[in-house]
C-alpha cells in the first residue's frame, strides 16, 4: 500500500501557517482543526517549514512568556522530511520511526498535497491485521469445502 491510498481514506487536506503568525495563532487553529501540526507557508503551498505541539511544549521552557507572541519561523523546523504520494506506507512508517516523529507532509513536485500521521498509519494496519485475523478465523472454524477435482 501507498501514501496515495491513504490520502484517498483520509483526504489530502493541508493545513498550513504562516512564518509570521504567531504561536497563540497557531494553538487556536491546531484547536479549530483538531490536529497536532501543521505546515508552514508562505504562500500556502511551498513547504518554508514544519511544527508541531510538540515543538511548542518544548519551546515553552525556553522562552517562557515570550512564546506566546512569537512568530512560527522562530520555532518552526526548517529541515522538514517529506514523503512523496507514490511512497510504499512500510517505508514512510520506518522514516517516522527512525527520526521520531509522529507527522510527515506529502509533496508531489514542489507542492504539499496531504498530510500523514503515526495513526494513519496504524489505522491501516489495525486494518490489515482485523482482516487477516477474520481470514484466520473463518479458516479455523472449519469452513468445510468439497475440494474440486480439474
Amino acid at each position: 500500500m501507498n501514501v496515495s491510498e491513504i490520502l484517498k481514506r483520509k483526504g489530502a487536506v493541508v493545513v498550513t501557517a504562516k512564518p509570521s503568525d504567531s504561536v497563540a495563532a497557531l494553538s487556536q487553529l491546531l484547536r479549530e482543526h483538531r490536529i497536532g501540526a501543521v505546515v508552514v507557508s508562505e504562500d500556502g503551498v511551498t513547504i518554508d517549514g514544519f511544527i508541531s505541539e510538540r515543538d511548542v511544549a518544548y519551546s515553552l521552557c525556553i522562552h517562557k512568556a515570550d512564546l506566546y507572541s512569537m512568530p512560527l519561523s522562530q520555532i518552526m523546523t526548517k529541515d522538514v522530511i517529506t514523503c512523496s504520494p507514490d511512497d510504499d506506507v512500510a517505508k514512510v512508517a520506518s522514516t517516522m520511526h527512525a527520526h521520531h516523529i509522529r507527522h510527515i507532509p506529502v509533496v508531489e513536485g514542489n507542492r504539499a498535497c496531504g498530510m500523514v500521521s503515526i495513526r494513519d498509519l496504524l489505522n491501516i494496519r489495525v486494518d490489515e491485521l482485523q482482516k487477516e485475523a477474520a481470514m484466520l478465523r473463518t479458516l479455523a472454524n472449519g469452513s468445510k469445502t468439497e475440494l474440486q477435482d480439474r
